[in-house]
């Protein structure tokens, strides 16, 4: 894999640029409720050293009923204050499960107009397979100020997203499970219509990762969306559960140099909540 402080980093890179003054790392690990764990314990007993922990739920927007929605910027620049990453950092962030929701956190510091952070590739579970240390210190915070330009192109409404399916504009991309996106499943969250935005494809995001976690190289991606039928000529909107894995699919996308693509962040949360929008099953 090529090492990109921009999109995605190996653990041996990780671990030779681990004493960097620059550097700060986010553990962004996030379960689905049905998971039944505690992402805030798990840090807490043991994280890759320097690490803070980025809470994806509480660093969100607090006014919204949907999951954790992109935050205010006023709100990401406390909290990255707070936490003591600020202008002139890279960043790194891993997740516990390998590729699942640091990737989220990766979107959200480009939406925020940074372009300095870089995923795990494998996360947690490479590190520790790499023979890397965890620690249960917490690291020293100094604060820094961060400056915000946000990038609207990055993300879609839900107005946005009906308009693309209605003209085909667009190509939507869907990164639920394939029983899921069918209709075939039901969601997890209680109250939701099955089935999956009309004209959607769909790329399971598990597709786009290796067995042990880590994300396919840009031959391997290409060959995902290829498979799944998709056009890349068009502009790409992606979309998911409650727009966590649709960025794992954003992370895809710029790994192969396909840069306009934004991401649906109401995703399924939103669009199966709604009786007026369509559905397409099977």
């Amino acid at each position: 894999m090529t090492d990109d402080p921009q999109t995605l980093v190996s653990a041996d890179w990780l671990a030779t640029h681990l004493k960097d003054s620059d550097l700060r790392i986010f553990d962004a690990t996030w379960f689905l409720p049905t998971m039944e764990r505690d992402a805030k314990a798990e840090y807490d007993a043991g994280h890759i050293p320097g690490a803070r922990f980025f809470d994806i739920d509480e660093i969100s927007d607090q006014r919204s009923e949907l999951p954790h929605m992109a935050p205010p910027v006023e709100k990401f620049m406390s909290r990255m204050r707070a936490m003591g990453v600020g202008d002139g950092h890279q960043v790194v962030v891993y997740d516990s499960l390998g590729l699942f929701s640091a990737a989220r956190v990766w979107w959200l510091f480009r939406l925020m107009g940074q372009k300095n952070i870089a995923v795990l590739d494998g996360g947690l579970p490479k590190w520790l397979a790499g023979g890397h240390p965890i620690t249960k210190d917490k690291p020293t915070i100094r604060d820094r100020h961060m400056t915000v330009v946000p990038r609207n192109d990055l993300v879609k409404d839900v107005t946005q997203v009906a308009r693309a399916a209605k003209l085909g504009d667009y190509t939507i991309i869907d990164a639920r499970a394939a029983d899921r996106f069918r209709g075939e499943a039901d969601e997890p969250r209680a109250g939701m219509r099955k089935g999956h935005i009309p004209g959607a494809y769909n790329v399971p995001f598990t597709t786009l990762l290796n067995a042990d976690g880590t994300m396919k190289e840009p031959d391997g991606i290409r060959a995902v969306f290829t498979t799944a039928g998709t056009d890349l000529t068009k502009p790409v909107i992606t979309t998911c559960g409650s727009g966590v894995t649709a960025a794992v699919l954003a992370l895809a996308l710029e790994r192969i140099g396909k840069t306009d693509h934004s991401l649906y962040d109401g995703s399924w949360s939103e669009w199966g909540m709604y009786a007026d929008l369509p559905i397409q099953t099977g």
